[in-house]
């Protein structure tokens, strides 16, 4: 099930509840990725909103937005970045991203397996990718409030495991959101407390959001025939004569 731009708009731009959501998710995608010069960085989903710190030093900014969603021009005042796209086939060649972040994309996927064999696609050797999924233990997955009240909610093990089917490693986890999804101004007034309180005890208080990070190795293909081949001994060179010693 997508969620709709237009409703994902105005709850991140248009709401002080999302505008928390926002600075919140974004802080962490900075602290783990700071911005750095000549990086391709695209999003998918509505990855938006976490994009704009590297519009400055970026090489390249792509803000893919899948057709059941719809798409909306970004950034306001500046050269559009975003691209309506196919779910599971982006118009980005393969192996060019350096840096993807998929927010409202694999939890509200029709063809999650296929979307992220997209995702490994695009990523360049050595590429990383952050998954930001909601956290079926927080409060943010049981509110249909907010977007992150559609679709599959996961488990840190349920988002490692899936992840790992295709082929991607594991860096680092994190959660985010942990003040309660309500508009309340007492709770939107201490939400960056509760985030800092959060981050030191997220072993004990369930954010609303996971965000795992993964990395992609290319290995070198094994040919086991040219390596049996090499290592027999070359035999045609038996049949000659041992070299002696030349008299002093």
């Amino acid at each position: 099930m997508h969620l709709d731009v237009l409703d994902l708009r105005n709850f991140y731009y248009r709401t002080q509840l999302g505008r928390v959501a926002q600075k919140a998710i974004r802080d962490q995608v900075v602290t783990l990725w700071p911005p750095a010069k000549g990086e391709t960085v695209a999003g998918f989903g509505f990855a938006v909103p976490l994009l704009r710190p590297y519009l400055a030093d970026a090489r390249r900014v792509i803000g893919l937005m899948p057709g059941p969603q719809g798409v909306m021009p970004w950034p306001a005042g500046m050269d559009n970045v975003s691209v309506l796209c196919e779910e599971t086939q982006w118009p980005i060649e393969t192996g060019m991203v350096d840096r993807l972040i998929v927010l409202h994309g694999l939890e509200t996927s029709d063809s999650p397996a296929a979307l992220l064999d997209e995702c490994w696609r695009v990523l360049g050797p050595g590429g990383r990718a952050l998954f930001i999924v909601p956290n079926r233990s927080g409060l943010w997955s049981r509110s249909d409030r907010t977007p992150f009240g559609f679709g599959r909610p996961y488990s840190m093990s349920q988002l490692d495991a899936q992840l790992r089917g295709h082929s991607f490693a594991a860096e680092r986890q994190i959660s985010a959101l942990f003040v309660p999804p309500s508009s309340r101004r007492f709770w939107l007034r201490t939400a960056a407390a509760w985030e800092r309180f959060g981050h030191r005890v997220s072993s004990v208080l369930a954010g609303g959001v996971l965000m795992l990070e993964v990395s992609k190795h290319v290995h070198a293909p094994q040919r086991p025939g040219l390596a049996a081949a090499v290592r027999k001994p070359l035999r045609v060179l038996e049949a000659l004569p041992k070299p002696t010693a030349e008299p002093a």
